[in-house]
C-alpha cells in the first residue's frame, strides 16, 4: 500500500482496477459526479443533497454486509478513484443480488474500465458471497453500458416498458442477468 492511502481491509483486483471499502475521504468525488449530468444521465433520479450531507452519509454508513456490498473502483496504475460498484439486496436462500455500477471519471469511459470493474464485483459475488445469479437494471438508450455488460457475461432476461423517465419521455428498461458460469 502506498503512503498516504487509506486504511483498508482487503482490496479486489482486477485486470485494470482495484475494488475498495468507500471511506468517508470519497464524499468529494461522489459530489462532483453526482452534480454532473452526463454521468447521471441513465442512471435513476435523485434528490440534490448538499457536500456537507453527503460526507456524513458516507462517515454514517453501515458496514458491508452480505445483503449489500459498496466498492470504489481504483485505477491500477494510478491509484485514481474513477467509480463506483455495488452488490444489493442479496438473497441468499435464491443466491441472487443486484448490482449498480457507474464509472464517474468521464475521461475513464470506454478504456474497460467499467466492464473490469463490473466482472471483478461479480467474481466477488459469486466466490465469495456464493450468489448463483447478479441481475441489473438499464435504460436501452444506455448502449455503452449494455455492450460493457454483455462483454462480462450479462443476457437480455426482460424489459420493463417506459419505465423511465429522462428529457421529457419515456425510455424502456432491459432487466439483465449473469448466472454463475456465464460470467466471462
Amino acid at each position: 500500500m502506498h503512503s498516504g492511502a487509506p486504511s483498508l481491509r482487503f482490496m479486489l483486483t482486477g485486470d485494470l482496477v482495484r475494488l475498495r471499502p468507500v471511506e468517508p475521504e470519497d464524499a468529494d468525488a461522489f459530489y462532483r459526479w453526482h452534480n454532473d449530468e452526463e454521468v447521471m444521465r441513465w442512471l435513476q433520479a435523485y434528490f440534490h443533497e448538499s457536500l456537507a450531507s453527503l460526507r456524513k452519509r458516507l462517515a454514517d454508513r453501515r458496514e458491508n454486509s452480505h445483503e449489500k456490498v459498496t466498492f470504489c473502483i481504483e485505477t491500477l496504475e494510478e491509484r485514481k478513484l474513477i467509480g463506483v460498484v455495488t452488490l444489493r439486496d442479496a438473497d441468499p436462500v435464491n443466491a441472487r443480488a443486484e448490482v449498480d455500477i457507474y464509472i464517474g471519471e468521464q475521461e475513464y469511459w470506454g478504456g474497460g474500465y467499467g466492464t473490469d470493474a463490473l466482472r471483478t464485483a461479480c467474481r466477488y459475488g459469486f466466490d465469495t458471497m456464493r450468489l448463483h445469479s447478479i441481475e441489473l437494471g438499464v435504460v436501452e438508450e444506455n448502449t455503452r453500458a449494455i455492450r460493457s455488460y454483455e462483454k462480462v457475461g450479462f443476457q437480455v432476461d426482460g424489459r420493463l416498458r417506459q419505465s423511465f423517465f429522462r428529457d421529457g419521455k419515456w425510455h424502456d428498461s432491459l432487466l439483465m442477468c449473469v448466472l454463475r458460469d456465464e460470467l466471462t
